[in-house]
């Protein structure tokens, strides 16, 4: 009687564990209609002839602000900029000089900006992905985000959550290359100048139009 008991209230702590992750989800879509934070990304390449591959590091620096602006400063090992105005999603590549400029409507879909900055509440997100709990892992609540359009290139997104706060994505694309963004020293609703996401190409940078 005994054991069924605790494998009662295990099974019930396991899955109270995994609610949190949607409630942080429902919080941080209610409450963090901006942010500033560093940003580490490993991105992981599925295997080659059975051979698995070495995984490329970046870090920098991440902005939002809702609705429909972001900015991703990567500052290592190379220098690149994507910026998001609401209109126009534009990338910097500063070794190159080469500005791409697409609309943002179409360039965004369900990616996993969306997840940070596009959707305006959680009844909005729901209309793009199927939204699950997921079990508990290295201290974070993680929510399961899948597209429900079948034909991007995007897999699947889990959102780590410390307490209210974004700690982490992991996104799986098409081509089974996994990349895992981790934030620190997320700042929630900070006061964010208008700046913060324009972008001019600078003086002699090709721009390429998509």
């Amino acid at each position: 009687m005994k054991k069924t008991v605790t494998a009662v209230l295990i099974a019930a702590s396991a899955q109270w564990a995994c609610a949190d992750g949607l409630k942080s989800l429902e919080d941080f879509m209610r409450n963090a209609h901006s942010g500033r934070a560093d940003f580490t990304q490993t991105v992981t390449a599925p295997p080659k002839d059975g051979q698995a591959q070495r995984p490329k590091l970046s870090s920098g620096s991440f902005e939002f602000q809702r609705p429909g602006r972001f900015k991703f400063v990567y500052k290592k090992p190379f220098e690149q900029t994507i910026v998001a105005d609401g209109k126009t999603l534009w990338l910097y590549d500063v070794d190159l000089n080469q500005v791409t400029q697409r609309a943002q409507a179409q360039a965004l879909g369900s990616t996993p900006a969306a997840l940070l900055a596009s959707a305006p509440d959680l009844a909005a997100l729901r209309a793009d992905y199927q939204l699950e709990d997921a079990p508990e892992q290295d201290g974070l609540q993680w929510v399961l985000a899948t597209p429900k359009a079948r034909d991007g290139q995007l897999k699947s997104v889990r959102v780590g959550f410390e307490g209210d706060r974004l700690a982490a994505l992991d996104i799986l694309d098409g081509f089974g290359q996994r990349s895992l963004i981790r934030f620190t020293g997320m700042q929630v609703n900070p006061a964010l100048p208008v700046a913060t996401f324009q972008f001019k190409p600078p003086a002699g940078a090709d721009v390429l139009r998509q």
